[in-house]
């Protein structure tokens, strides 16, 4: 072999130890070793609902920031405080606390470990400066969607029901009526809304949130007998059971989806007249991102979602459009500029 071969050859093999060592120093995300983690409500990170609208949250920071996401699943109520104590446990720099239910759990977890950051979504803060409260004012955005049946709806009878009677579930139920009802006193065609009245508090609820609970097909069977032609169902995953009495009523009705757009489930694919967004993953996501990226110190501050700040909407879909599209965008900017009352 020449001298100009085994130069040639000695320069391929230095550029390529240059690259093995370059490919082993790469720079770390910006997140690596910040650990995020999360305690679900009852059910499953894959609820199609809060928790899996936060574990989208967690997921996304991961892939895009490095950061480590540790999680504990609760199967009742029972398993809140515990699983609480198991994130302190394994030093996460921030413990998320998904749902109204473990408000009180995540509370006395706060006071308890002050040197920990808490966030508890759809909750609130007794004044532990350690714990941030993440809400959303759902009236907002579900005025529209009330609107928007009512709008839609053949019969003008439209149907909604919840999960528990707790604020985080009338909220939509009131802006929903009173959405429906701007439609009546716009165009002095009759609305009838089923399932809740907003000036008595009264209605119909399943008494849990228990995915397809029987309890909800039977209330929205009733409802579809008494007219209703779309309903909106603020209890998690109620779908199947209500897609299942919609076929077996034989009567072509839509859906409205809550917490997340439904819409793009291929099984509920022109269903959906439209969703009630609570973009839990968003927040979620800028809360690890101040933390792990920006290294902004954490505050018990609130963050509340609003159609102001795109932290609720209503998704878009087929039916969304022409004159209807212009009167919810009309809507919704008379909210934000506060000349229309979503709860009156």
């Amino acid at each position: 072999m020449n001298s100009v071969s085994r130069k040639a050859l000695a320069a391929v093999a230095m550029a390529s130890a240059s690259l093995l060592v370059l490919s082993g120093c790469a720079s770390p995300k910006p997140g690596a070793g910040y650990i995020a983690c999360g305690v679900s409500d009852e059910g499953s990170w894959t609820d199609k609902s809060f928790n899996e609208s936060v574990m989208d949250g967690l997921m996304k920071a991961k892939d895009e920031f490095g950061v480590e996401i540790k999680d504990a699943e609760s199967n009742s109520s029972e398993d809140f405080a515990p699983n609480l104590d198991s994130m302190v446990a394994a030093k996460c720099d921030v413990i998320f606390a998904v749902g109204f239910n473990l408000v009180d759990a995540v509370n006395a977890s706060a006071e308890a470990n002050p040197d920990n950051a808490f966030v508890t979504i759809d909750g609130w803060s007794n004044g532990a400066t350690n714990l941030k409260p993440v809400g959303y004012n759902m009236a907002e955005s579900s005025y529209l969607a009330g609107y928007a049946a009512a709008y839609y709806s053949t019969s003008k009878v439209v149907g909604v029901y919840g999960g528990l009677q707790i604020s985080a579930v009338t909220a939509f139920m009131d802006g929903f009526y009173y959405g429906a009802k701007a439609y009546e006193a716009e165009t002095g065609t009759p609305v009838t809304v089923v399932g809740w009245d907003a000036t008595t508090q009264q209605g119909d609820f399943i008494g849990g949130f228990a995915p397809n609970d029987a309890a909800g097909k039977t209330i929205a069977a009733g409802q579809i007998q008494a007219g209703a032609d779309v309903l909106l169902p603020v209890g998690g995953d109620q779908f199947g059971a209500l897609s299942e009495a919609i076929s077996e009523a034989g009567v072509d009705a839509k859906m409205i989806g809550v917490d997340k757009n439904w819409s793009l489930l291929d099984e509920y694919n022109g269903k959906m007249l439209t969703s009630i967004e609570k973009r839990m993953t968003q927040a979620v996501y800028d809360i690890i991102k101040a933390g792990a990226v920006d290294k902004t110190a954490f505050t018990g501050e609130a963050y509340t979602g609003t159609l102001a700040n795109d932290g609720t909407a209503l998704s878009e879909t087929e039916f969304i459009t022409g004159d209807l599209k212009t009167k919810l965008d009309e809507l919704k900017a008379g909210i934000i500029d506060g000349s229309i009352n979503p709860l009156s």
